[in-house]
C-alpha cells in the first residue's frame, strides 16, 4: 500500500482530494495535525471545537515477473485486497477567552505496504543445475507493513497572523514477512509554523523527526538455500521537511495550495539498507466554493519521485543487511518485488457539503498511475530479469462536527 514511498500522500478526504496538501491551509483538524500542527489555529473551524472521522478504502494493483535464461517468464498478480484505513481527529481551544491555545489529537493509518504472491507461480522452487539442486524462485513473496500513528498536539497563536505547533508521534506498527506478524513501537515529534503575511496568503513549514521501529523475529529466508534463519529487522521512518503556500482569491471562494516535501529515505535505517533514495514530493490542489460556505469542489495532483533505486548487473555476490547475509538475487527480489513503492504520479478529486456551519460531509478519490520497474542480473550463472509494477485507487470519506 504505497503512495509517496510507503506513506499516504495525505490524511482525510479534503487533503487527499487536494493533492495531499495541507501544510499552509488545512481545512480540518485531521489534516492540520498530520500536515502542520501550527495550522490548528487557522482552520475554517478554529472558532469551535472540532471532531473529524474519516476513512480510506485503498486498492493497490500489483504484479511482478521473473525471467531466468531462455525459460519463459514467470508472472503473477498479487492478491488484490481492499484495505480500510481509519482516521480520527480532535481540535479544541483550551483557553475559551482568547482561543490562542489549541489542543489536538489525531489517530490515523499513515504507512502501509504489502504484496501477497502466496500460491502463485512466483511462489515455487526451481532447479539450479548444481548445489543445492532447488531454491525458491524469489524472496519477498509475502510482505505486510502497517503503521498507525497517534499524535497529541498543541498550537499557540503568537500573533493574529502567526502560530507555532508541536505534536508528539506515537507509532504502533506491524510487519509480517510470511513468518507471523510482529508488533513494534516508535516515538518522534513534529514541529510546525504558520504565517499569514496578508489575509489571503498563508505560508507553512513542518518538520517530522525520524521514528525507528524494531520488529522481533520477523525475517525468515534461506541464507545457504537449506537453512532458515529468524532474525530482527529495524525500519525507521525518515526525516520529513515540508513547506506549503496557500492563496485565497475570488472573494475567498477559491483556494489554491502547493506543498513541497523532502523525505530522507536514504538515511533511514532499513530503507537505506534496501537501497531506497531520498524522495522529493510536490503536491498542488484547488478548492472552489460553488455555493459559499456550503458546497465545495476539489481537485489536485501529487508527484513523488520513485525512492526504490534501480540496480543492475548483480550476480553471485552477497549483501549485508543488519547482520544478515542476502545473496544478491534474493536481496533484489525481496526489495523490488516485496516492497514495490514505485508509483509517482497521482490525480485527485473530491467534493464537500456543509449541512450546517457545524456539520459537514466530504468525499475524495485518488488515482496513482501505473509505474513499472525492471532490473537485470544473474541467477546461478544464468541471465535474470525481475520486474514489478504498481497502480492504486482509493476512495475517501469524512464527517466533521463542530461545537
Amino acid at each position: 500500500m504505497a503512495t509517496n514511498g510507503d506513506n499516504l500522500i495525505g490524511v482525510g478526504p479534503i487533503s487527499r482530494a487536494m493533492g495531499g496538501t495541507g501544510i499552509a491551509a488545512p481545512q480540518d483538524a485531521i489534516s492540520a495535525v498530520f500536515a502542520n500542527p501550527a495550522a490548528m489555529c487557522f482552520t475554517p473551524g478554529c472558532d469551535y471545537a472540532e471532531v473529524n472521522f474519516a476513512g480510506t478504502l485503498f486498492r493497490p494493483v500489483v504484479d511482478a515477473g521473473v525471467q531466468i535464461g531462455d525459460n519463459p517468464a514467470v508472472t503473477a498478480d498479487s492478491q488484490r485486497n481492499i484495505y480500510a484505513i481509519p482516521a480520527i481527529g480532535v481540535s479544541v481551544p483550551i483557553d475559551p477567552d482568547t482561543r490562542r491555545w489549541r489542543f489536538g489529537l489525531a489517530a490515523y493509518g499513515v504507512t502501509g505496504l504489502g504484496v501477497d504472491y502466496r500460491g502463485t507461480d512466483l511462489d515455487q522452487m526451481v532447479p539450479t543445475g548444481g548445489q543445492p539442486p532447488q531454491v525458491p524462485l524469489i524472496q519477498g513473496e509475502y510482505t505486510s507493513l502497517q503503521i498507525m500513528k497517534f499524535a497529541p498536539s498543541l498550537a499557540y497563536q503568537v500573533a493574529p497572523n502567526f502560530s507555532v505547533g508541536l505534536a508528539a508521534h506515537i507509532d504502533y506498527a506491524t510487519l509480517d514477512l510470511r513468518n507471523g506478524s510482529s508488533p513494534a513501537y516508535g516515538i518522534g515529534a513534529q514541529v510546525g509554523l504558520l504565517w499569514r503575511p496578508v489575509d489571503q496568503l498563508s505560508v507553512g513549514f513542518s518538520y517530522v523527526t525520524p521514528q525507528a521501529t524494531k520488529f522481533k523475529n520477523v525475517v525468515s529466508y534461506t541464507e545457504d538455500m537449506t537453512t532458515f534463519t529468524n532474525e530482527d529487522l529495524e525500519l525507521e521512518s525518515p526525516h520529513i521537511l515540508g513547506v506549503g503556500v496557500a492563496y485565497e482569491f475570488l472573494d475567498d471562494r477559491m483556494l489554491a495550495t502547493v506543498d513541497g516535501k523532502w523525505l530522507n529515505w536514504g538515511a533511514a535505517k532499513g530503507y537505506s539498507d534496501f537501497d531506497w533514495q531520498d524522495q522529493w514530493v510536490l503536491g498542488a490542489g484547488v478548492q472552489f466554493a460553488v455555493v459559499p460556505d456550503k458546497f465545495f469542489l476539489r481537485a489536485g495532483y501529487n508527484y513523488g519521485s520513485n525512492p526504490v533505486q534501480e540496480n543492475n548487473g548483480w550476480g553471485a555476490g552477497t549483501r549485508e543487511v543488519q547482520g544478515l547475509t542476502f545473496p544478491d538475487y534474493y536481496y533484489e527480489t525481496f526489495r523490488v518485488i516485496g516492497f514495490p513503492a514505485v508509483v509517482e504520479h497521482h490525480l485527485t478529486a473530491g467534493i464537500g457539503y456543509a449541512f450546517s456551519p457545524k456539520f459537514e460531509l466530504h468525499l475524495g478519490y485518488v488515482h496513482a498511475f501505473k509505474k513499472s520497474m525492471s532490473e537485470e542480473g544473474s541467477f546461478f550463472g544464468q541471465p535474470a530479469t525481475i520486474t514489478t509494477s504498481l497502480e492504486e485507487d482509493s476512495l475517501d470519506f469524512g464527517l466533521t462536527w463542530r461545537f
